[in-house]
């Protein structure tokens, strides 16, 4: 490879030495020898390594593939909507997974803030897009996953429940911000479309002298109940039904299986919270954009399906 490198310069040196003595002195005392030594430090071990690494993911995609045949039989139309959604996640798995290996090895706090706030983010964005009506829906789904997953968080690496590591914070983090994310989108749009679909009987309540909350305290209450039931069902169930991902990680990685049961009962314990938090915050940030300053409804953010 170097000798490739040196012959690919000597030419170039060549033809820019006709045009100038200088670039070409350059070229064979400076850039040469800088290139030859990047090519022979060069070392694609990696990229090997992740190659070989993939040939069984890519097997896997023997059952997308009955999956496609399976729609194009039904005429479901969804064919296409599989192949992209495997697609894009092989293509997001692989650059996360640099990036984390980047991260880990560098082990420096700033790289976990950065995942954690870049995480945040993606959750409060996409939860958001699912109360598309509620005003300001991506700030108040952002606030109110960070509140609530930067409260258990803290908790966590207090009680010294985790070293305040990347290899731990992160993964126990994306799973409080990804839970976090669809309980909250879920309150947000649920509280929105009761309120709506209840407006009589909300608008009646202000008029008797009730406060937003007090006029809209079965809705809420709905909401939550709602979102957070899903949680809840499988906090009852874990490991009844199925083993939860942190739990099967650690047995796959050759973990005994009750230090497996014991972190995951840590987990779940902090995934509950977190949710609670985020979903009970998202009601109160949703307010402001349900009432005027009058205490009436804002007909505008309900007027829409």
């Amino acid at each position: 490879m170097a000798s490739y490198s040196s012959s690919l310069f000597s030419s170039t040196t060549q033809n820019h030495s006709a045009a100038s003595p200088l670039q070409g002195l350059y070229a064979d005392q400076v850039l040469l020898p800088f290139f030859d030594a990047l090519v022979e430090k060069m070392d694609f071990s990696w990229m090997v390594d992740f190659l070989k690494g993939m040939v069984k993911p890519l097997a896997a995609t023997v059952v997308v593939l009955l999956a496609v045949v399976l729609s194009y039989v039904q005429k479901l139309g969804l064919g296409g909507e599989m192949v992209y959604s495997i697609a894009r996640a092989f293509v997001q798995l692989s650059i996360i997974g640099f990036v984390l290996q980047f991260i880990f090895n560098r082990d420096n706090a700033i790289w976990i803030i950065l995942a954690y706030m870049f995480m945040v983010s993606v959750a409060g964005y996409t939860a958001g897009q699912r109360a598309k009506h509620v005003p300001r829906g991506k700030y108040v789904a952002g606030a109110s996953i960070l509140v609530g997953t930067a409260i258990t968080m803290f908790l966590l690496i207090v009680l010294k429940v985790f070293p305040f590591t990347p290899r731990y914070i992160i993964p126990v983090a994306g799973m409080m911000v990804g839970n976090s994310m669809t309980v909250t989108g879920v309150t947000m749009k649920r509280l929105r479309d009761d309120i709506r679909t209840q407006m009589n009987l909300v608008e009646t309540a202000l008029a008797l002298g009730a406060t937003p909350r007090q006029a809209t305290l079965q809705q809420v209450k709905r909401a939550l109940v709602i979102s957070l039931s899903p949680v809840l069902d499988n906090a009852k169930t874990v490991g009844l039904i199925s083993l939860p991902g942190a739990m099967t990680g650690l047995i796959m990685g050759g973990a005994s299986p009750l230090e497996a049961i014991q972190l995951q009962i840590v987990v779940m314990n902090f995934l509950i919270g977190a949710s609670t938090i985020s979903s009970i915050l998202s009601t109160y940030l949703c307010w402001p954009a349900f009432f005027t300053k009058a205490y009436q409804l804002e007909t505008k953010v309900f007027s829409a399906e």
